[in-house]
């Protein structure tokens, strides 16, 4: 009788293999139970610094700290055993530098376990995915809509029409030239992301960027519809737990108040018979 041989773990390197094959499946997950969940179907699950947002009910990913997201990288990364985690590196933990960045990228990984970051920025943040990636750091890249920056760009609205598609290439070339394993283009027009998708040699992974990239990676929240109201444009909703839930809490509620909750299946005896 032979023993099952152990499933052996996406790494970024099978994520660069993948360009132009089978898409890759990316969900966030925030935590176990999800991460678990997000294994059995996925490539890669994201710890996103959306987790301020989604969990946290904060207006923006702006207020996400460090040690926010290594305790939902522990998290995520126990219920893992072939889905890849990336971390998010969140505002204000890399942008002042290489050596920053190195710092708080390394601190990531070593308490959490996961094998990759992502970072938010192009051409401007070549020079620290380059120092990242030199220094035994898998990075994948974030261009386009980069939340991180909602504050300067004016709002989650599309970037990369017009005049602003040409910095889009030149940004995801930037991102690839740096050494970045893959990218993330967000709320990028799906003419355009199929042109950068052609001219790199490494994975684009899209979020309301077409069905051109090369993977596809969605908020997990959204795709179950744990929300009732808030519904992006580019989330396609697989189920609707917000409304699930919401009727069986009421439920819940008014058996309680009306007193047949717990009953007697529920409860136990005074006495053990005999």
């Amino acid at each position: 009788m032979s023993a099952t041989a152990p499933v052996r773990p996406v790494l970024p390197p099978d994520i660069t293999a993948r360009k132009g094959g089978v898409p890759l499946v990316v969900l966030t997950a925030y935590t176990t139970p999800m991460a678990r969940l997000v294994d059995a179907h996925c490539d890669i699950a994201l710890v996103g610094d959306s987790l301020g947002m989604v969990l946290h009910g904060m207006p923006s990913t702006i207020g996400v700290t460090l040690e926010m997201m290594i305790l939902h990288g522990r998290a995520v990364t126990r219920g893992l055993s072939r889905a890849m985690a990336v971390i998010d590196m969140p505002f204000g933990s890399y942008e002042e530098g290489p050596a920053q960045a190195y710092r708080n990228a390394a601190r990531l990984m070593a308490e959490t376990g996961a094998p990759a970051v992502k970072l938010e920025g192009g051409q401007h943040m070549a020079e620290t995915i380059a120092f990242l990636t030199a220094r035994g750091v898998p990075v994948m890249a974030h261009v386009g809509l980069t939340p991180q920056a909602v504050n300067t760009l004016g709002g989650y609205k599309v970037v990369g029409r017009e005049a602003e598609a040409d910095k889009v290439m030149q940004d995801a070339l930037a991102c690839e030239a740096a050494g970045a394993f893959s990218i993330v283009l967000e709320k990028v027009p799906v003419g355009l992301a199929a042109r950068v998708t052609a001219a790199l040699k490494i994975p684009t992974i899209g979020i309301g960027a077409g069905v051109e990239c090369d993977g596809q990676v969605l908020v997990i929240d959204d795709m179950l519809g744990m929300f009732t109201e808030f519904r992006p444009k580019f989330v396609k909703r697989y189920a609707d737990l917000g409304h699930a839930a919401d009727e069986a809490i009421a439920a819940y509620a008014a058996e309680v108040r009306a007193r047949a909750f717990p009953g007697p299946e529920h409860g136990f005896a005074d006495q053990v018979k005999a």
